[in-house]
């Protein structure tokens, strides 16, 4: 991401403020509200609030972007335990955008007690206090996730945010999400807004089990992922897993995790040409033109 966008602070149905990137063509939030989102396709589906009882509660930002996601997991916890320690660690590569954020004051919207942490997390990307310890790597998360899963991290909760599988589909990978299970606490739960077939089936290839979660704003839902089992987790519609036996699942493969997204999306272009899955416009034409 080039570090001279001019980003600029764009309203959301919500009353909170997003950004738009010029370089990959969408805002970092749904227009219906960048602060709804936060909280209810990250730290709802994630179980902060029932989570927050525990000493000590790790979460893993993919994306950090403006701190929103951050922001509502820490309201969350500490409005049920505030004495609650929580570890963070946020994945971000333009630091210009969390940084532009606070100089924007986008949390004053909120009405947010917090502001002061996340300012020094953006411009100092290292935070600790007494209930926060917090860590902002700057660069490709593909490298930076490598380094997570070295500090033996293990997240209690996971925010998968990257901007859509099409736009930057290095971050959908099953590479990458492979070494996203291998931070997420057996107990943990990784939440994202994505319902894309390709996203889910690499979640699958991981190893884990997901479910849906309620649409926020727009018709379609997102997904939760945990290890375990999938009877604990919101259940798929039938649409929603007939889905995933569509050419719409092949997923995106970066094998060394160095991929350009042009050489990733080409890739799964021919793996769609020559599979034998059903056609993704004939599940559509079944379940999307009736209804």
């Amino acid at each position: 991401m080039s570090d001279i966008e001019d980003f600029t602070p764009n309203l959301t149905a919500d009353g909170s403020f997003t950004f738009v990137s010029q370089e990959f063509g969408e805002a970092f939030h749904s227009h219906y509200g960048a602060k709804q989102e936060s909280f209810l396709k990250f730290a709802v589906p994630t179980q902060l609030a029932k989570s927050a009882h525990k000493p000590i509660l790790r979460l893993l930002d993919v994306c950090y972007g403006l701190g929103y996601n951050t922001a509502a997991a820490l309201e969350t916890i500490w409005a049920v335990n505030p004495s609650c320690q929580v570890e963070v660690i946020g994945l971000e590569i333009n630091p210009s955008v969390p940084q532009k954020a606070i100089a924007h004051h986008l949390f004053e919207n909120w009405d947010y007690k917090y502001t002061k942490l996340l300012s020094q997390l953006a411009f100092e990307h290292q935070v600790q206090t007494d209930r926060l310890q917090a860590t902002l790597l700057i660069g490709d998360a593909r490298n930076s996730i490598q380094q997570v899963n070295q500090l033996g991290f293990l997240a209690d909760a996971i925010f998968l945010d990257p901007f859509s599988p099409p736009q930057c589909p290095q971050l959908w990978t099953v590479e990458f999400i492979q070494q996203l299970s291998l931070c997420l606490h057996n107990n943990g739960l990784l939440a994202t807004y994505s319902c894309a077939a390709a996203v889910r089936t690499a979640l699958l290839a991981a190893g884990l089990v997901i479910g849906s979660t309620p649409p926020v704003g727009r018709r379609t839902p997102g997904t939760v992922a945990a290890h375990g089992e999938a009877s604990a987790l919101p259940p798929l519609s039938p649409a929603e897993k007939e889905h995933l036996l569509t050419r719409a699942a092949i997923p995106y493969r970066d094998p060394q995790l160095s991929d350009s997204a042009q050489i990733i999306l080409m890739r799964r272009e021919q793996e769609q040409k020559t599979c034998s899955l059903e056609p993704t416009s004939r599940w559509r034409k079944r379940w999307i033109e009736d209804t």
